[in-house]
């Protein structure tokens, strides 16, 4: 199926779309093939989305909440209107099969919709005083935010962090990723269609070590949120720091699914083996660690070996696929590694494990019986493999869940009520599934503890995230 690569991709910055002086290719991962080239923002570009961002932020946040809740929701209805433009985009330069695409476009409209009626709602406090005396709490927006986002949910995710920063009175400089500039371009264009005034949200693309020490050394950017790899969020929250600016930081993780002997086997693996391989794996709450009670662990793993073993794959744009490439060049060669390294140390390939076809694809991947030492059980994939391993009680299984550094999302599935109770409580993980894997939307908040970050987006609490407290006392 060929489809045409439809954006002119340019910089926006001061409410204009520039062109810049350097480009960068992009890539279709389900062919290889150039498909469009990114241009590179420069200091000078930089320095004028900052001093645009200046001047947008002192505007927008004297504006009053019911105007920019009307641009907001302009702007998802455009996304609404453009879903199938923008989805085609997406999966032409991320891969994810067109459905899956869909659904994400879907997703970043809700939210622009979300926040501009929680924009509405960032109620403060009125103190108990003295008659005649008055104190009062206020939330007041943090002023201008560097964004950056990865290319796993391109759209989605500055979408969540746009929606967010806009409702609370910030202005922003986005920059996604040089991978997908076409879709995240449309959200943009979204928004300045919907009537956002110039400055109020810039669009940059360039070497990200440098955009990033750029924007983040500059006074006029008083918050950073970066959604990322660890070592990456580290490196910017050093940098941060030197400005005491404020971060959000939503970080990698290593999911674990403890799946208890009393669950429904069938039901979960319904669930299972789908999510497993959403967006090809590369989904920072991808159920990664499977660990199986031992009186069903022979059947769990037969079952999604022959699940896995037929799972569609193919180019997104087919209508029959159901997971797509990998993202880019990079990952078919780093879980390729973590397979082979997996297998030498004594896991079992139960299927998959090797690449196909002439894109960036890698076969949906089981490995069972994997020891603790291999780097896949240590290290985040981010990718189609799934690794099981058997338990005998619940506090081992506790135990393996809390085993590594990461703390995004855990699973379980148990119909045992008291169970999942403890489960909640004892697992370290800024969200818990039981039973389910629905643990993202966009009034619910989103983020990790110990090295998968701290802070959330989405929820009130995203809005707040956007915001500092000032007390007013008078006597």
């Amino acid at each position: 199926m060929t489809v045409q690569y439809d954006a002119d991709l340019k910089l926006f910055v001061n409410g204009a779309w520039r062109a810049g002086e350097d480009l960068a290719p992009v890539f279709n991962p389900a062919t290889g093939a150039t498909v469009a080239e990114v241009p590179l923002a420069t200091a000078a570009d930089l320095d004028e989305a900052l001093a645009a961002a200046d001047r947008g932020f002192q505007l927008w946040r004297a504006s009053d909440v019911e105007a920019r809740a009307a641009v907001l929701h302009k702007a998802a209805e455009l996304i609404r209107e453009r879903t199938e433009r923008i989805a085609t985009l997406l999966t032409l330069e991320q891969g994810k099969p067109i459905a899956e695409a869909r659904g994400e476009v879907a997703g970043s409209a809700q939210l622009f919709d979300y926040y501009a009626e929680e924009g509405k709602r960032a109620y403060g406090r009125v103190l108990i005083r003295p008659v005649g005396q008055r104190s009062i709490v206020i939330k007041q927006p943090v002023g201008p935010v560097a964004s950056f986002t990865p290319w796993n949910f391109p759209v989605y995710l500055m979408a969540k962090k746009l929606a967010a920063a806009l409702a609370a009175g910030c202005s922003v400089i986005a920059k996604p990723p040089e991978e997908t500039p076409g879709c995240t371009s449309a959200i943009m264009e979204a928004l300045a269609d919907a009537g956002l005034p110039a400055g109020v949200a810039q669009l940059v693309f360039g070497v990200p070590d440098m955009v990033s020490r750029h924007l983040i050394a500059s006074p006029v950017i008083r918050k950073v949120s970066f959604t990322g790899s660890v070592p990456v969020g580290r490196h910017l929250m050093k940098l941060a720091a030197d400005g005491l600016k404020r971060v959000t930081m939503e970080l990698g993780g290593h999911a674990p699914v403890l799946i208890f002997d009393d669950c429904d086997l069938e039901r979960t693996l319904d669930m299972v083996v789908p999510q497993k391989f959403r967006n090809a794996g590369q989904v920072c709450v991808s159920p990664t660690r499977f660990y199986v009670q031992q009186g069903i662990y022979d059947r769990f793993v037969k079952t999604f070996a022959e699940r896995t073993a037929v799972w569609q794959t193919g180019s997104g744009l087919d209508a029959g696929t159901k997971m797509g490439p990998l993202a880019n060049r990079r990952r078919p060669d780093a879980i390729e590694a973590l397979v082979e390294d997996a297998v030498a140390r004594g896991a079992k390939l139960a299927a998959g494990g090797e690449r196909f076809g002439e894109g960036y694809f890698y076969k949906p991947t089981l490995l069972a019986d994997v020891p603790l030492e291999a780097r896949i059980m240590n290290e985040e994939p981010f990718g189609p493999v799934a690794v099981a391993a058997p338990f005998a009680t619940e506090e081992e299984a506790i135990e393996q869940a809390n085993r590594l550094p990461y703390g995004l999302a855990a699973f379980a599935f148990t119909e045992n009520g008291r169970r999942a109770n403890r489960l909640g409580d004892l697992i370290e993980a800024g969200m818990v599934g039981l039973n389910t894997f629905a643990i993202s939307g966009a009034d619910t908040p989103f983020g990790g503890i110990k090295d998968s970050g701290f802070g959330s987006e989405g929820g009130p609490e995203g809005l707040d995230s956007y915001m500092v407290v000032k007390a007013i006392h008078q006597a």
